[in-house]
């Protein structure tokens, strides 16, 4: 066989599915008795990334985090992808966190991810092109190898397998 079989590494978010589970948090936390009169809200700016949590106090903040990570792993989304930064004060004594959502792979995750393939000495070559990661090799066998490598490794983001040729 003189062809090489391949597969992508991404790491990607589907914003139809966060928008969906935004609006399901949003709907919940109108009905909660906790909430009331709290003028919380979630926004979600897709250009920058970010999902902006807005309540009376911090508290309320964290309990609307809460709801919104518990719908979004309800989702199937990858929460590890989500990361919450810290709680600040906002305009008129309220009090707003942003969420970053990672999509696709950040330059260091992707060299540790070569780095692991290349020390498990598996016979597949790693390319990073852009935020994602192309595995090619002679053998289909050795690509399942690499798959249940990254599977078994921890690199702070969920990994998912497209392409697979």
């Amino acid at each position: 066989m003189a062809s090489d079989f391949s597969f992508d590494v991404v790491s990607k978010v589907e914003y139809t599915v966060v928008d969906e589970a935004i609006a399901i948090a949003m709907k919940e936390v109108v009905n909660r008795y906790d909430f009331k009169d709290s003028k919380s809200e979630i926004n979600f700016d897709k250009k920058e990334n970010k999902i902006m949590l807005q309540s009376s106090d911090d508290y309320k903040v964290k309990a609307l985090l809460e709801v919104l990570m518990m719908k979004v792993s309800k989702r199937g989304l990858p929460v590890k992808n989500f990361e919450a930064q810290k709680v600040e004060s906002a305009l008129g004594g309220t009090a707003k966190m942003v969420v970053k959502v990672q999509q696709g792979i950040p330059q260091d995750k992707a060299k540790e991810i070569v780095r692991a393939v290349k020390d498990a000495k598996l016979k597949a070559n790693v390319s990073i092109q852009a935020d994602t990661l192309r595995v090619t090799s002679k053998s289909k066998d050795e690509l399942q190898n690499v798959m249940s490598l990254l599977r078994g490794g921890d690199y702070g983001i969920t990994l998912q397998f497209d392409n697979f040729r």
